[in-house]
């Protein structure tokens, strides 16, 4: 009989909050405050967005219906942790019972902080609530205000996540902050928030979307749920994203694309791996968006990892019908189209170089994305990736 070892089976999964889907839907949030008993949220958002007629538009529709509702967007493109505490400044001092998670990752990440945060208690610093061990117990649960979360970029898929992203400045390091209620309690995909999105942005969240399904299908983890939702993922992000990119206005790719993404972030409760390793400490250091960073990374993270994702590779080459199944088709496969959405071939074109790359490869290696790489990776050989990725070589 084939030894099996048996504890590898003990996982527990998590599943996300209920979902509106629909072209529209943004027009019911009133209701949904009023469903969960808010009367005055703080609607949290990038700067770039708070000035755009979507959110005016959300405001006067929230104040129309009796919501006192204000806005807080300052947040940068990689949101810190002064950011975050800003925010919670902002909802106490306005006397908030909720929060509005609305934007791309940096304003889902940060209001999903502000609404871990706001109603603990005196003294928690943000970074006790890092994902490591059970830091997570410091937080008081019941404390956790509210979140309803609103995407309008198909790429996180912060909004059915547990964890933020938020960067320590002082230590230049992205940390991953957790907690099992961090999950917004209602959200709303609607695909006509993410019209407006310019091609670029389209095809960097797009890739983001995939990077998430991918690495959640190599990890070593047990989560069979994990893996169907990944593959079906990527299926979409192969069927859709080019049509987002080329054509704006498409509102069936651009809800798949939505789907897509949060597939994504549903997945990776499996794990991560390399990609995010490297991404997270180069964001922190270089201020680069994380979903280039994760489409530039891709190809070069999947070589390394070669040895160790045969099996995968051919079930997925399969599943997205490739002629040749295997990782070298795959990785052909991720090469073309990222060919197709403009997305830089290397690292360097992102004004990147090898000036850190001792830095960033033990920075890598003590992310909690490398736990979950098929190939325990050590610093030098995250180096090694670095510098191929600059580079453009294998």
């Amino acid at each position: 009989m084939r030894h099996v070892d048996i504890h590898r089976f003990t996982m527990a999964w998590n599943y996300p909050a209920p979902i509106l889907t629909g072209a529209g839907r943004i027009r019911e949030l009133p209701d949904l405050c009023r469903e969960l008993g808010l009367r005055a949220p703080l609607l949290v958002t990038d700067p770039g967005l708070a000035r755009l007629p979507m959110v005016e538009e959300v405001v006067a529709r929230a104040r129309d219906a009796g919501l006192t509702l204000r806005v807080f967007s300052d947040i940068k493109g990689n949101p810190t942790g002064k950011n975050v505490m800003d925010g919670v400044a902002a909802f106490n001092d306005g006397g908030h019972d909720g929060v509005i998670a609305f934007g791309g990752g940096s304003g889902l990440d940060a209001a999903k902080a502000v609404a871990l945060m706001a109603g603990q208690r005196e003294g928690l610093s943000l970074w006790s609530l890092e994902d490591v061990g059970d830091n997570w117990k410091h937080a008081d649960a019941a404390a956790i205000v509210p979140c309803i979360a609103v995407p309008t970029t198909a790429g996180t898929g912060s909004e059915v996540g547990r964890a933020s992203v938020i960067t320590d400045e002082a230590a230049q390091l992205k940390r991953i902050i957790f907690h099992p209620g961090m999950v917004p309690v209602r959200v709303i995909l609607d695909p006509e928030l993410t019209l407006g999105l310019p091609p670029s942005i389209t095809a960097a969240t797009g890739m983001d979307a995939l990077s998430h399904c991918l690495e959640a299908w190599c990890s070593p983890l047990y989560h069979p749920m994990a893996e169907g939702i990944a593959v079906e993922g990527m299926r979409r992000v192969r069927d859709f994203l080019p049509r987002a990119f080329a054509h704006g206005d498409d509102l069936e790719a651009r809800m798949n694309m939505l789907v897509a993404s949060s597939m994504g972030a549903t997945a990776f409760q499996r794990g991560l791996g390399a990609m995010h390793a490297l991404a997270h400490p180069l964001g922190a250091l270089y201020d680069a968006h994380h979903g280039t960073l994760n489409a530039v990374l891709m190809p070069y993270v999947l070589h390394a990892n070669e040895r160790a994702i045969g099996e995968p590779m051919v079930r997925l080459g399969r599943y997205l019908a490739l002629d040749q199944p295997g990782t070298a088709a795959v990785i052909d496969w991720v090469l073309a189209l990222r060919e197709r959405l403009a997305i830089p071939h290397t690292l360097g074109e992102l004004g990147i170089d090898t000036a850190q790359a001792d830095r960033v490869g033990r920075m890598a290696e003590a992310d909690p994305s490398a736990a979950t790489n098929p190939i325990a990776f050590d610093a030098e050989a995250y180096r090694e990736i670095l510098v191929a990725a600059v580079e453009g070589r294998p």
